[in-house]
């Protein structure tokens, strides 16, 4: 028995010597290593919920700001009539949070080929919402609203485009996921944390146009 765990232990601080199989580590399901073993998985979930929360501080700072300029007493407010392509880029990212639960289900059931095929579905998923914010901008220049036309249409460019910003960043990381090994991150708790991120986009993307709505 003494043997044995002397064995263990000399295996765990000389991994890979002698030909023997690294330990086996929490890895986020995948069984890749740790990289330079110098951080735990778990802490880049951690890291993403801190960032979450940041990100969600920021958007409802300006949710406050856009509450209180349209409830100021003779603040010329004129209601935004909301593109109607808006709809449609709702549903496209609601379906892309559907089809990312599809591809993390493939990956953890050692389905590679169709997980890369779903999940290159929600990047393309994720692009489309992307031109389709694009195209809702060019419908409200076409009927003569700006970034200053009114205090309305100004919130509304300016929700818009932090959110397109952020949204882009989660298109990023789906493509490097897809396309590129990790080096400290393994594919398993990447998968995870970009499913988080990408959720959370979609969540707060919903949340915004409800608010466009009900400020209409």
């Amino acid at each position: 028995m003494a043997e044995t765990i002397v064995t263990d232990d000399i295996e765990l601080i000389h991994s890979g010597g002698g030909g023997s199989a690294p330990p086996a580590r929490n890895d986020g399901g995948d069984g890749d290593p740790f990289g330079n073993g110098a951080t735990p998985q778990r802490t880049y979930v951690t890291g993403m919920m801190l960032g979450l929360g940041g990100i969600l501080m920021f958007f409802m700072a300006l949710v406050s700001a856009y509450i209180v300029r349209k409830g100021l007493p003779n603040n010329a407010w004129i209601p935004l009539q909301v593109p109607r392509i808006l709809w449609l880029n709702t549903l496209v990212l609601i379906g892309s949070s559907f089809s990312l639960v599809h591809a993390r289900k493939l990956y953890l059931a050692g389905k590679t080929h169709q997980f890369r095929r779903w999940w290159g579905v929600t990047t393309i998923l994720g692009l489309s919402f992307l031109a389709g914010q694009i195209l809702a901008w060019r419908e409200l220049v076409h009927e003569g609203v700006y970034l200053s036309t009114n205090p309305s249409s100004s919130f509304f460019y300016v929700f818009t485009a932090a959110h397109g910003l952020h949204l882009l960043g989660g298109v990023i990381a789906l493509l490097l996921v897809a396309v590129r090994p990790t080096r400290k991150l393994t594919r398993g708790t990447a998968t995870e944390v970009v499913s988080m991120y990408w959720h959370f986009m979609d969540g707060l993307w919903v949340f915004l146009f409800l608010l466009f709505l009900v400020g209409q």
